[in-house]
């Protein structure tokens, strides 16, 4: 007879294995970051306006150590507290989302539009992916969607949902739809413009190898998808975010049943809607809106919409609050992925990191310099997550340095395009990544499991391509 196993046996250790919350998870980011700062050096580039750009870029040969500025541990709660403050915007910009969909999904009119497009796809429901992925793609590419892209994330998820697939599913048709189009970056004055620019080179030139990257990434990004909602499909059980559709499931079945008929109050909400989409891309294309902007239009949207279905300002209140309640606790994410970026900054390594990757590619053979030029930038950005800001940083580097190696300067422009947008997708510090899952309540550990794969593949990916285009001395 065997012994009876003593209590706890072995769950110690399979406590340890267990990933952590995500707050957990992010102030190890922090305090790894930290820790950096007393092993790394010290150090800054001199910095100057660009004639080209009109911004400001760092010069090349500038960088020079400057007094070691370690991380206090005793200012680690003040970090966490500069994180919130400098991502204030970002954070109540999704509160913000939350509410306003809150109202305008408490008047049935999303679910009666959800009703109708699943029929419409019912029995082609794989369509829907490609076809979501192609459309937020043209916003990546021409206005460089990105942060915008975010409050589409939970249509997506009604619409994935109504067809049977789940959380993820519904996230990632918009997300790498928008993320897509940003890196292939046709038209993207944010980050092919300002590099094209500091490059010297024509704005926007050498569009024909972009748009086959862009046709490329979409079919590959299409079919991973797919792969991953067909398993859903088949049984729920095989989502990684399975205790989220359960509590969703289970909120369906104690609520009121949706009737998908769109009565007179269902189109003026949609209309409100729809004319505020439309606001928003003028307003981001023509008169360059941001945050601020983007949050008093979906402030209005949700106050307008509700007073059109006919609620009094204590019902609009009420749903305000209870949706952006929901989000609370993904928004205050975003505060400490900023934070990691505040550590980094006070220490000022962040020079340091891109002087010392820089000279490992100077130091590469010649057959692997490229790549090398191309995984500096995917390297970087895990530091530097704005396009432009990385074009600023970088592109004055990587540009002298290309035209001692015999790389066309198109193709260190698209060696930066490619690296500046992959990672965005799994890194903690992107505010677009972090704010998406907070609207979308799905968790960082999750999200990465399903989305790391499809990284590699796009890195590998962008690796062929930047080869390719040196080989054909891409112009």
């Amino acid at each position: 007879m065997s012994e009876p196993k003593q209590p706890g046996a072995g769950s110690g250790l399979r406590k340890l294995l267990v990933m952590p919350h995500t707050y957990v998870l992010l102030v190890i980011i922090i305090l790894l970051a930290a820790l950096l700062t007393y092993v790394i050096p010290a150090g800054e580039f001199e910095r100057a306006e660009d004639v080209n750009s009109g911004r400001t870029v760092v010069v090349p040969g500038s960088y020079e150590e400057t007094e070691a500025s370690p991380f206090n541990p005793l200012l680690f709660p003040v970090s966490i507290v500069e994180g919130f403050n400098d991502s204030s915007d970002i954070i109540f910009f999704i509160l913000i989302i939350g509410g306003t969909f809150q109202i305008i999904m408490s008047t049935g009119a999303i679910d009666a539009v959800t009703g109708r497009t699943t029929r419409l796809f019912s029995k082609r429901s794989a369509f829907v992916i490609p076809a979501f992925l192609a459309l937020f793609s043209v916003g990546g590419f021409t206005m460089g969607m990105s942060t915008e892209s975010m409050v589409f994330v939970p249509i997506g998820i009604l619409i994935a949902r109504s067809l049977g697939y789940d959380a993820i599913t519904g996230t990632a048709m918009v997300i790498l739809g928008s993320n897509i189009g940003f890196t292939a970056g046709l038209l993207n004055p944010f980050s092919v413009g300002v590099a094209q620019s500091i490059a010297e080179v024509p704005l926007f030139s050498g569009m024909w190898l972009r748009a086959i990257i862009l046709i490329l990434l979409l079919i590959i990004t299409s079919l991973y998808i797919i792969r991953y909602a067909n398993k859903v499909k088949q049984d729920q059980r095989n989502s990684l975010v399975y205790e989220l559709e359960t509590e969703q499931n289970q909120a369906d079945i104690e609520g009121v049943a949706i009737d998908s008929t769109i009565t007179g109050k269902h189109m003026m909400a949609i209309s409100v809607f729809l004319i505020g989409i439309i606001v928003l891309l003028l307003g981001v294309s023509v008169h360059e809106w941001y945050i601020l902007e983007i949050s008093s239009l979906f402030l209005a949207m949700g106050i307008v919409a509700g007073l059109v279905s006919g609620y009094g300002p204590s019902r609009i209140s009420k749903e305000f609050v209870k949706g952006a309640k929901s989000i609370v606790m993904g928004a205050l994410m975003i505060g400490l992925a900023r934070a990691v970026i505040v550590v980094l900054e006070d220490g000022a390594i962040i020079d340091t990191i891109v002087f010392y990757a820089s000279t490992v590619v100077d130091t590469m053979p010649g057959s692997l310099q490229v790549l090398g030029m191309y995984l500096f930038q995917v390297f970087v950005n895990l530091f530097i997550t704005s396009g432009s800001g990385q074009a600023a940083i970088t592109m004055p580097i990587m540009t002298p340095l290309g035209d001692l190696l015999g790389v066309t300067r198109q193709t260190g422009v698209l060696a930066f395009q490619l690296g500046d947008g992959f990672t965005n997708l799994i890194n903690p510090t992107s505010s677009t990544l972090m704010g998406a899952l907070a609207v979308s309540g799905i968790a960082f550990q999750k999200w990465f499991r399903f989305a790391w794969p499809l990284i590699v593949i796009w890195i590998v990916f962008g690796g062929i391509m930047v080869v390719i285009a040196n080989l054909i001395h891409y112009q």
